[in-house]
């Protein structure tokens, strides 16, 4: 059996895509605790978290639809 972590293997990309997502939701986490504590600089870490979250999402949908085509 072989177990080689090549780029058109799903694992791969779960892979390089589960960190940033995680730094994202942990923005957004800290943003909504500053908020709730009503210290307005909240608004940055959740305004940054979200693009973090975006931009994870936006590559998971690039690299799909690449990996996609160069797998047919």
């Amino acid at each position: 059996m072989q177990n080689d972590m090549t780029t058109l293997n799903p694992q791969f990309m779960y892979m390089i895509l589960i960190l940033p997502s995680l730094f994202g939701l942990t923005l957004i986490g800290e943003g909504m605790n500053k908020l709730i504590h009503e210290e307005w600089s909240g608004i940055i870490s959740l305004i940054f978290g979200a693009i973090s979250v975006g931009m994870v999402i936006f590559a998971y949908l690039f690299f799909s639809s690449y990996l996609a085509g160069k797998a047919a």
